[in-house]
């Protein structure tokens, strides 16, 4: 078996320039490592771009200059953008990255990792051109809106699968949580430029956080081009000089060393053994071979779940419900402060992804939201002045029911950033053979964005019929959580992508699964194949 060699310094900012990218915390991982600043070119974010495009719109449907260009005028000549605007402003987005998600799966194996990374940047960059030229027309607006989502949606399964094929097995969890560690900082930043930008009495109160998407994806176009290509990728389309080297610069070893020589051999022979059967399809991913319908169905379902949670419904309609709440702020400092707490709360999962694993991250976080869901619902429910009550009719009891329903709200964001937010892109992201990784990680992405579609689209007409009572949906979806994790998703910490399909052939039970490892016969095997080979070889 390949000894590991967790502290590569060259994998690990690799990965981060695909997660992550904010210029100051790479430099001074660089500063901290004796690198050369030269190298800040090759670090940029994805995971960021994506995070503050998804942020920005919502503080942008409540500023007034937004609303005169794309809303109505109504009776009073007062401008307002109508619930079905809203909505087709919002959910255009989620449209797009559900065929996104799709659409990459295509470009992932024809132009590579790297490259289908460098065309989606290329093609969101584009859509936020389109709406930040946009002046009065609502089409040109959500056009752009559409045509970013399809950059966004790709990425979102590219950069799972990327990280996952390059990164050391003993830190692949962490690194993957980077990148959901930076799509909450990328909302993050929206909420703080729009709690500046918002006073501002014309156009560039919009056009600024908006545009300023241009600046992240020239970044990452610009980083992109010192990224190397996945050696998965690589092995897989028969270039196994460019693997080696590659395999030998994430290691930081030289090509000849004994390490690079075993990995790549038993990469080689797993990727042979998959390409066995021919090209794979979109119905392999459900087939039976390598239990591979089960890791299919559990991305999606990881996903699935995720985006039903309560989370998104806070980032949505928070400043609602806080105001219920009595809570006093203006909806930019609301959403300020969700972002806030989003990203201390996901900063831990950094560590608890390894040393809680996938399982017990997944179980515990569904536990504690679904006891803050239920409390938010029922104290809410009975406690909470309806919508636009003012505040100095607020009455002890409305108070005492606000304070409760904020502070568990507040954990329940806090509790999702360090469970359920990183770890369902974790678990897709390493979870695959190569033959279906793409197109296996492409549904995935698609059942989390077809969700947060339907979230977006849908929560307004649900909370005008039961307010907050939509919690007790969440707490359901929580409960039903617990018991999917507990019962069909196994354990994949420490393990590297070979060995999670032979945790998949083993026939374990996920309950019984954390613990596991290979058997000394695989290792035996892939060692006996990849030496034969290359004696084989002129």
């Amino acid at each position: 078996m390949a000894r590991d060699v967790p502290t590569s310094r060259r994998a690990v900012l690799l990965a981060i320039f695909i997660a992550f990218g904010e210029f100051i915390l790479v430099t001074a991982i660089l500063r901290s490592l004796n690198s050369s600043l030269q190298e800040i070119d090759t670090y940029g974010d994805t995971g960021f771009l994506f995070g503050y495009d998804m942020g920005v719109i919502s503080g942008c449907l409540i500023m007034p200059d937004f609303i005169r260009r794309f809303g109505q005028e109504g009776t009073d000549g007062q401008y307002y953008l109508s619930s079905s605007r809203q909505s087709i402003i919002v959910s255009l987005l989620s449209a797009g990255t559900f065929c996104g998600a799709i659409a990459q799966a295509f470009t992932s194996d024809r132009l590579g990792r790297r490259g289908s990374i460098l065309f989606w940047s290329a093609i969101f960059t584009v859509g936020v051109a389109i709406q930040t030229g946009t002046t009065y027309s609502l089409v040109q607006l959500v056009i752009g809106r559409y045509i970013a989502g399809l950059g966004v949606g790709s990425l979102s399964a590219i950069v799972p699968l990327y990280n996952g094929e390059t990164a050391p097995k003993a830190i692949r969890g962490t690194i993957l949580v980077i990148y959901q560690v930076q799509i909450i900082s990328g909302i993050f930043l929206s909420y703080v430029l729009e709690l500046g930008s918002h006073t501002i009495n014309n156009s560039t109160s919009w056009r600024l956080p908006i545009g300023l998407q241009m600046v992240w994806g020239i970044i990452l176009l610009s980083g992109i081009f010192f990224l190397p290509e996945s050696p998965r990728h690589l092995l897989g389309t028969g270039r196994g000089d460019e693997a080696r080297k590659v395999v030998a610069e994430l290691n930081g070893v030289p090509e000849d060393d004994p390490l690079v020589i075993e990995i790549v051999e038993e990469l080689d022979f797993a990727i042979r053994a998959e390409n066995e059967g021919g090209k794979a399809t979109w119905l392999e991913c459900f087939s039976t071979r390598n239990a591979l319908w089960r890791r299919t169905i559990n991305g999606m379902m990881l996903q699935f779940i995720q985006q039903l949670n309560g989370q998104n419904f806070y980032y949505y309609y928070g400043d609602t419900f806080f105001q219920s709440a009595g809570a006093g702020l203006s909806p930019y400092i609301i959403q300020t402060v969700l972002g806030a707490v989003s990203v201390f709360g996901t900063l831990p999962a950094l560590y608890f992804i390894e040393a809680w694993g996938r399982r017990k991250s997944l179980l515990l976080g569904a536990f504690a939201q679904a006891v803050c869901a239920l409390i938010v619902a029922v104290v809410g429910h009975t406690t909470l002045a309806p919508t636009g009550t003012p505040t100095s009719a607020l009455t002890a009891r409305n108070r005492a029911g606000g304070d409760v329903v904020i502070a568990f709200a507040v954990f329940q964001v806090f509790s999702f950033g360090t469970t359920w937010g990183p770890t369902p892109w974790v678990y897709l992201g390493e979870s695959f053979p190569l033959r279906v990784r793409p197109k296996s990680i492409a549904l995935g992405s698609a059942t989390n964005w077809f969700w947060n579609f339907m979230l977006s689209f849908f929560s307004p007409r649900i909370v005008d019929r039961i307010g907050p009572m939509i919690m007790m949906v969440f707490f359901g979806m929580l409960v039903f959580g617990y018991i999917y994790v507990y019962f069909a998703i196994p354990e994949t910490k420490g393990l590297t992508l070979e060995e999670v399909d032979e945790l998949y052939r083993s026939g374990i039970p996920p309950w019984r699964s954390v613990g596991w490892r290979p058997s000394e016969k695989h290792h035996h095997e892939v060692h006996e194949k990849g030496t034969s080979d290359s004696v084989e070889k002129p």
